[in-house]
């Protein structure tokens, strides 16, 4: 199993509107052959500490069955949509992959 974390700061001159077709791009990457479940969430209301980050406005966890999955949903045109529709909303992304 591949779990793949992407972590989005959007840009703060952001409309709803934009921010709505965000997250409708978003859940779209379910849809990619490869995933097998996907996740889509913001910054939970815990208790602050130092060792939480809560600046990020969308994080996504994706989980793929190995190495290939993986390389399969980036090379996706459906990521690659995404992608291309939605790389001027972010100001920042951060990408943890775990096995």
């Amino acid at each position: 199993m591949l779990i793949h974390t992407v972590v989005f700061w959007l840009k703060k001159d952001l409309s709803q509107e934009d921010r709505k077709f965000f997250e409708v791009e978003l859940k779209k990457l379910e849809n990619i052959p490869s995933v097998d479940h996907l996740w889509i969430g913001k910054p939970a209301p815990t208790e602050k500490r130092p060792v939480i980050d809560d600046t990020y406005d969308v994080c996504l966890t994706v989980i793929l069955k190995d190495l290939a999955s993986h390389d399969q949903y980036q090379e996706d045109p459906i990521h690659s949509e995404f992608i291309e529709a939605c790389s001027r909303m972010w100001e920042r992304v951060v990408i943890y992959d775990a096995e």
